[in-house]
């Protein structure tokens, strides 16, 4: 992969796009947005996109549908470019009083968890899934290299 770029006005992602680096096939710039939002934005946004009227801790919305073994080539997404020429992957919410709690519930720190969950989203962003017993580990192993090279892997920080 190129590069990517992650968009948000709340918090600095450059140290986890960074470590996307390897884990994806790429000819181009990809980008994703993240946003904070509070219970019930986020449990409005699960109701409205997903039918489950319940706070979760992070939701995903992906431009366009991947194999996270295909390559992503520009060509294949003129229609999926943002205003910087990068190719868009998608959105990520993220409720920040679920990661405040979930950081607590772990013992680890806000910084790790909050990491976790944009880590988890772009996962999705890029076609890994945890639905079935087959895909789940491969989507967790590929969390688990992301945060390991911000040493903020599982029992860290």
């Amino acid at each position: 992969m190129n590069d990517l770029k992650i968009y948000c006005e709340d918090y600095d992602f450059s140290d986890l796009a960074a470590a996307f680096g390897g884990e994806v096939k790429s000819d181009c710039t990809l980008s994703a947005e993240i946003i904070f939002t509070d219970e019930e934005g986020i449990r409005e946004l699960n109701s409205r996109t997903r039918g489950i009227d319940s706070v979760t801790d992070v939701l995903s919305y992906p431009s366009f549908e991947n194999d996270p073994q295909k390559a992503i080539c520009a060509a294949e997404h003129g229609f999926d470019m943002d205003e910087d020429g990068c190719v868009f992957i998608g959105s990520i919410a993220i409720c920040k009083k679920r990661a405040e709690e979930q950081a607590a519930e772990y013992g680890h720190s806000f910084e790790r968890e909050i990491n976790y969950l944009a880590a988890h989203g772009v996962c999705h962003l890029l076609g890994y899934d945890h639905m079935t017993d087959e895909d789940k580990p491969v989507m967790r192993a590929a969390e688990e290299r992301v945060l390991k090279k911000l040493n903020l892997s599982r029992g860290q920080s």
